[in-house]
C-alpha cells in the first residue's frame, strides 16, 4: 500500500507512537515561528522552563500583527521579544519586515521538514511542500526547547486538482469552493493532500494561498507536493539548495477524497460572517464602502502584480477606500522598483505597511453599517473592529475590479493582466536580526510595566462541583473568548487586563458572572474554539477561574490549548443531553483522580438530580498533562524537566 506524502513527512520525523490516525505521535520539529501577538506568551512560557537555546534547526520571532504604536505596551513587548531571540539565539525579524507567513515561504521554508508556529495560519508552508502547523504558544515554546511536537495523528483528505484557472479566477476561488463544499468542520481530523495534474498548473504562492485558508477548514494542515514549480520558486529566491522533491506514491491510500475542476471554477465569495458562507458573485449589486488586500492569504507577488495591472490607468470610486498591503519588505521593495506601487498610488489607493494590519482588526475598521471586500481569510463578526460590518472574502482579482465599479463584481468579464515572474526576486535582508555566537548573547529578558505574569493551574482535583456561567451556541470563535481589535491587541501580554473582555462579542458580564461565582464551567456547541490559535482564549478562562468546557465538539488547536492549561475539554456523550444543560446549573465531577484516563465521565447536575455522560479521550500524555495542571507543570515536573 502507497503512502501519501503527509505520512511520508511525518514517519521521517516520528520520535515515538504509531503513525495511525487518532494516536498520539511525537515528531521532531525542525522550525518555528512566533508573532507579536502570541510571542510574548511563547517566550514567557520559554523561559520558564529554562532552555539554554532552542533546539531546532532555526526559529524566527517575527513582528507583524501589533504594529500601531499608540501608547508603550506594543514596542514594550516588540523589545522583550527581540531580547528573548538574542537570549534564546532565535532570528527576530523587525516590524516592517512582513508578515510571518509570507516571509518565511520566501526566506526559510524547507520541502520536507516539520513547522510548528503560534498562529493558525502557519499551514501556509505547505505550499512548499512542508508539514505547517499551527499550535498553541505553549506548544510550540516545548518546540524550541526540546525541538519535539505532540499531535493526534490525522487522516488525510485527498483534494485531486484537474485542468488549469480560467483568467481572472484566484486560488483563492479555489479554496473557497473546498469549503462550499466541507463547510468550516470539513477538514477536522485531516491533513488536506493536494494532488493531480492540476497542482502543475499552480505556481507556489497560489498553493500558499490554498493552504494558509486550510485553517478555516479545521484541518491540522494542507500540503502540496514539492515539484519542479517548488524549484523554481525556491531558485528565484536564492534557495535552490533548499529544494528537495516530494510526492505521494502513485498508488497512496487516503481516507477521504474529492475532486475539482480547476477549469470549471468561477469567482467566489464568502458573504458575512464565515469563511463557509460561499457564495457565486451574482449580478445583485452590493455597494462597496471599502477594500483590504493584502493578509498571509493573498499578499504575493503574483497577487500584487495582478491588482496594479488592474488598477493601472484606472481610478479607485469616489465611495471606495481602496487599502494594500504587501506581504513583506521585499514585495514592496520589488513594487516600488518596478513601477507597480506608483501605479496603485496614482488610482487612489492608500498603501499599509507590510503587516497583517486590518485583517486582525489593527486598523481601518469600516465604517457602521460598512461593506467591505477583503482579500483575507476570516470574516467573523466584529474581527474587522466593526460590530455590524459586512465582510466578504474575495480574491485580489474580484477586490481590485470591485475597488474600481464601486459595487461586488465578477471580475472574469475583464481582461485578464498577464504577469510574469522575475528570474530573481532579491532578497531584503535588513529586517533580520540574526543570532550572536552563544557566548556573546544577552542574558536576560526585558520586560516592560504592560507584560504580567501567566496564570498558572494547580493539580487536578478529585471533585469539582461549579455552576455553568455561560452557554454559547455552535462555531464559538477564538474571537469571540477573547476579542481581537486595534484596543485589545497591545494586552496580549497582560492576562488580568484581557479578562475584562471575556466574551463580550457575546454578553456583557461574563467576567463579573465568573467573580461571583469563583469560576464554573462553560457549555458550548459544536466547533468551540475555532479560528486563531491563541492561547489567550484558554489562558483568560484559567485567570477567572473556569474548571472546564462541555461542548459537542471542538476546534483542534483551542482542544489543546484548553489541556495545555490544565482545563478540562468535554465532549457530550449523547448531544441532546446539551438541551438538558442551562446556566446556573450546578455541576459535580467525582472521583476525576480514578477515572480521568478511562473515556467517559459521569456529570452530576446536581439541581436537576440527573446525570449526563461526558467524553473525555485522552492520550496518556494528555492525561498526565492535566493531571499535573498543565503542560508547563508537567514538561517541568517529569524526567526534570526533559520530557
Amino acid at each position: 500500500m502507497g503512502k501519501t506524502l503527509a505520512y511520508k513527512i511525518l514517519e521521517s520525523h516520528l520520535l515515538e507512537g504509531n503513525l495511525k490516525p487518532g494516536e498520539e505521535i511525537k515528531v521532531k520539529v525542525n522550525q518555528t515561528l512566533t508573532q507579536d501577538s502570541t510571542g510574548t506568551m511563547a517566550y514567557l512560557q520559554l523561559e520558564a522552563m529554562e532552555p539554554e537555546e532552542v533546539q531546532t534547526d532555526l526559529s524566527v520571532a517575527y513582528i507583524d500583527h501589533n504594529m500601531l504604536q499608540s501608547g508603550f505596551e506594543n514596542a514594550d513587548d516588540h523589545a522583550f521579544i527581540a531580547s528573548a531571540a538574542e537570549k534564546y539565539g532565535i532570528i527576530f525579524s523587525k516590524p516592517g519586515g512582513g508578515i510571518c507567513h509570507q516571509v518565511h515561504l520566501e526566506r526559510f521554508g524547507i520541502p520536507g521538514t516539520i513547522l510548528i508556529g503560534s498562529d493558525s495560519h502557519t499551514p501556509t508552508g505547505g505550499g512548499l511542500g512542508a508539514i505547517a502547523i499551527g499550535a498553541g504558544g505553549l506548544d510550540v515554546a516545548v518546540g524550541m526547547a526540546r525541538g519535539i511536537y505532540y499531535l493526534t495523528t490525522p487522516k488525510v483528505f485527498q483534494v485531486e486538482l484537474t485542468g488549469s484557472l480560467p483568467p481572472m479566477v484566484n486560488a483563492k476561488d479555489v479554496i473557497l469552493e473546498v469549503l462550499r463544499r466541507l463547510t468550516v468542520k470539513g477538514g477536522v481530523g485531516y491533513i488536506m493532500e493536494y494532488t493531480g495534474e492540476g497542482v502543475k498548473n499552480l505556481s507556489v504562492t497560489d498553493r500558499a494561498t490554498i493552504c494558509n485558508m486550510g485553517a478555516e477548514l479545521g484541518a491540522t494542515t494542507s500540503i502540496f507536493p514539492s515539484d519542479e514549480i517548488t524549484r523554481k520558486y525556491l531558485k528565484r529566491q536564492g534557495r535552490e539548495k533548499d529544494y528537495l522533491p516530494l510526492s505521494p506514491d502513485a498508488d497512496a491510500i487516503y481516507d477521504n477524497s474529492i475532486s475539482i475542476d480547476l477549469n470549471t471554477l468561477t469567482p467566489l465569495t464568502a458573504g458575512p460572517h464565515s469563511p463557509d458562507n460561499v457564495l457565486e458573485i451574482k449580478d445583485e449589486k452590493i455597494k462597496v464602502d471599502q477594500v483590504a488586500i493584502g493578509s498571509c492569504t493573498n499578499s504575493s507577488y503574483g497577487d500584487m502584480m495582478k491588482v496594479a495591472e488592474i488598477l493601472k490607468g484606472k481610478q479607485v470610486h469616489p465611495d471606495v477606500s481602496l487599502v494594500i498591503s504587501p506581504g513583506s519588505a521585499n514585495i514592496l521593495r520589488q513594487l516600488s522598483e518596478n513601477g507597480a506601487l506608483s501605479q496603485m498610488i496614482l488610482s487612489g489607493a492608500r498603501i499599509l505597511e507590510s503587516a497583517c494590519g486590518p485583517c486582525i482588526g489593527m486598523g481601518q475598521a469600516p465604517k457602521s453599517e460598512g461593506v467591505s471586500l477583503r482579500t483575507f481569510n476570516r470574516n467573523f463578526k466584529g474581527r474587522s473592529g466593526t460590530k455590524d460590518a459586512k465582510v466578504y472574502l474575495v480574491s485580489p482579482e474580484t477586490a481590485a475590479v470591485s475597488a474600481i465599479t464601486g459595487y461586488l463584481t465578477d471580475p472574469s468579464t475583464w481582461s485578464a493582466p498577464v504577469i510574469e515572474e522575475p528570474d530573481s526576486y532579491g532578497k531584503v535582508d535588513h529586517y533580520f536580526v540574526y543570532p550572536k555566537e552563544k557566548d556573546k548573547r544577552r542574558k536576560t529578558t526585558m520586560m516592560g510595566p504592560n507584560i504580567k505574569p501567566f496564570p498558572l493551574n494547580t493539580a487536578l482535583p478529585n471533585t469539582i462541583e461549579k455552576k455553568i456561567i455561560f452557554k454559547a451556541g455552535d462555531n464559538i470563535t477564538t474571537d469571540d473568548i477573547v476579542p481581537s481589535n486595534a484596543k485589545l491587541l497591545p494586552y496580549r501580554s497582560n492576562i488580568p487586563h484581557l479578562a475584562s473582555f471575556a466574551f463580550t462579542t457575546l454578553i456583557d458580564d461574563f467576567e463579573q458572572r465568573a467573580k461571583e461565582n469563583h469560576g464554573g464551567f462553560i457549555v458550548g456547541g459544536e466547533n468551540y474554539g475555532q479560528g486563531s490559535s491563541r492561547e489567550h482564549a484558554a489562558l483568560v478562562p484559567l485567570y477567572l477561574g473556569i474548571v472546564g468546557v462541555i461542548a459537542k465538539s471542538f476546534a483542534r488547536i483551542h482542544r489543546s490549548n484548553l489541556i495545555n492549561t490544565g482545563i478540562l475539554p468535554l465532549v457530550f456523550k449523547n448531544k441532546e443531553d446539551y438541551e438538558k444543560l442551562e446556566e446556573g446549573d450546578l455541576l459535580r465531577l467525582d472521583n476525576l483522580k480514578e477515572t480521568i484516563g478511562q473515556g467517559d465521565l459521569r456529570l452530576k447536575v446536581v439541581n436537576k438530580d440527573i446525570d449526563i455522560l461526558l467524553e473525555l479521550t485522552l492520550s496518556p500524555r494528555e492525561e498526565a498533562v492535566l493531571r499535573e495542571g498543565g503542560y508547563l507543570n508537567y514538561s517541568k515536573h517529569l524526567d526534570g524537566g526533559k520530557k
